[in-house]
C-alpha cells in the first residue's frame, strides 16, 4: 500500500495548520509511526475538511496499525466520494478479506446497475456544471432561433437547443442523484467483535435472527430510539442496537 499524497484538501480551507498537520501525518506514516499518522489525519477529517484522499490515507494508516475496522470504514468512505479509483478500491477489497462474514449480494436489475454506474462516473459538481453549460448554450440557441432570417439555420437552432435543454435537465438529475449517493446511502459498519440481530428493537422479547460480526457492511432502513433496523447485501435484515454500528 502506498500513501497518496494530497493537493486538492485544502484549495479553498487554505490553512496553513491544516497544511502542516498534513505534512506531519504523511511524514509520520513514512516513519512508520502509523497510530499518529492516524490521529493527525483525523484530526484533520474533525476540523471540518475531508477529501476521498484524505479518508484513503487514513485507512491505509490504520490499516497499518492492524485497526481493520476502522480501515474498511475509511476505505468505504473515501469509495463513495471517488467510487471509481483503482486505489481505493483495490485496498478495500484487501480489506474485505479480514472481514468473517461473507454476504451474498443480490443480483440488480441490469439497466438500474447500468444507470447508476453511468452516473457514478462523474462526481456532482461535473454533472452540476456541465447542466450549466449546456443550459447557456440552449438558451444562446433559442436566441439565434429569433434573430437568425434563414429557415435552415433557425430549424438548427432550435432542435439543437431543444437538445441542449434535455442534457441540461439530465445533467442536473445526474447531479441530484450522485449528491444523493454521497450523503443519503445510510450505509454503516459493524463496530462490535460480534452482534445478534434481533427480530424486533427489544432486548428480551426480539428473538435471535442470526449474527453478524465486525466489519461487516450494512444498510440501516429505520430506528426506533436506540435502536436501528440494518438490511444485508443478501435481503435479510433485522435490529441491533445503534452503539454496535458506525456510520459512512
Amino acid at each position: 500500500m502506498i500513501i497518496s499524497i494530497l493537493s486538492t484538501c485544502f484549495m479553498v480551507a487554505e490553512s496553513k495548520d491544516l497544511q502542516d498537520l498534513l505534512q506531519t501525518g504523511n511524514q509520520y506514516y513514512l516513519d512508520g509511526k502509523y497510530e499518529m499518522a492516524a490521529q493527525s489525519y483525523k484530526s484533520i477529517i474533525d476540523s471540518g475538511y475531508a477529501s476521498a484522499e484524505l479518508y484513503y490515507n487514513l485507512g491505509n494508516a490504520y490499516y497499518k496499525s492492524h485497526d481493520i475496522t476502522m480501515a474498511l470504514v475509511n476505505y468505504e468512505r473515501a469509495r463513495i466520494l471517488k467510487p471509481n479509483d483503482p486505489e481505493i478500491n483495490h485496498n478495500l477489497d484487501i480489506a474485505r478479506e479480514f472481514v468473517v462474514d461473507r454476504i451474498e449480494v443480490l443480483p440488480e436489475f441490469f439497466l438500474r446497475r447500468a444507470y447508476v454506474g453511468f452516473v457514478k462516473i462523474f462526481d456532482a459538481d461535473i454533472w452540476a456544471l456541465v447542466s450549466v453549460i449546456t443550459f447557456g448554450l440552449a438558451l444562446g440557441l433559442f436566441l439565434a432561433y429569433f434573430f437568425l432570417n434563414q429557415l435552415f439555420f433557425r430549424k438548427v437552432s432550435f432542435w439543437t437547443g431543444v437538445l441542449f435543454i434535455v442534457i441540461a435537465a439530465s445533467t442536473f438529475l445526474f447531479a441530484l442523484q450522485q449528491n444523493n449517493l454521497v450523503t443519503k446511502h445510510h450505509q454503516a459498519i459493524i463496530l462490535t467483535p460480534s452482534v445478534t440481530i434481533k427480530s424486533s428493537p427489544d432486548e428480551d422479547s426480539g428473538t435471535d435472527l442470526f449474527l453478524l460480526h465486525e466489519g461487516t457492511k450494512v444498510t440501516i432502513s429505520d430506528e426506533l430510539g436506540d435502536w436501528r433496523e440494518v438490511v444485508l447485501s443478501d435481503g435479510n435484515s433485522g435490529w441491533l442496537k445503534e452503539t454496535d454500528l458506525i456510520g459512512l
